[in-house]
């Protein structure tokens, strides 16, 4: 199945299954990133877990991170990040996150991590991901996959980078 994917020569892919955690339960938001960034420092995508950490909690202190319909989205750019990558917790039945948004709180929380040189890249990847978390059904497709597989394909098939 084409993923519909288009990365420049030695890119790698944004979300992997082993960048998937289900029924995630998580104290408050913190906690969630933390497991999340975890899977990413285990995966090779972020050098220091502490250091990382503490800079996608100073954005989260800077404004919430929560979209509209359940998503969470927390994220930062930094030097600890070795490739663009996403990390995705959907919690388990019956909890769910404050993210800060308007409409309550979230079930599918997305960890944007991206080198900190790569502004634009990090942009492109937020704006076509918030893109696609708009859309009811995009929504629904990750909260209802019982499968890390088809949540990493989900992600990745979301974002098309083209050559600039």
């Amino acid at each position: 199945m084409d993923s519909g994917l288009q990365l420049g020569a030695g890119d790698t892919v944004l979300t992997e299954p082993e960048f998937v955690l289900l029924d995630m339960v998580a104290a408050d938001r913190y906690d969630a990133a933390a497991q999340l960034a975890g899977l990413l420092h285990a995966g090779g995508r972020v050098r220091s877990l502490p250091e990382f950490l503490e800079q996608v909690q100073a954005r989260e202190h800077q404004l919430a991170t929560g979209l509209p319909g359940g998503i969470g989205l927390p994220h930062a750019r930094s030097e600890q990040v070795t490739a663009a990558s996403i990390a995705v917790g959907v919690t388990k039945y019956g909890h769910s996150l404050d993210f800060g948004a308007a409409d309550g709180p979230a079930t599918v929380v997305l960890l944007i991590a991206t080198p900190a040189g790569s502004f634009s890249e990090h942009l492109e990847v937020l704006a076509t991901l918030a893109r696609s978390l708009y859309r009811p059904a995009f929504r629904e497709s990750l909260r209802r996959a019982q499968d890390a597989g088809v949540i990493a394909e989900l992600i990745n098939s979301s974002i098309v980078f083209f050559d600039h």
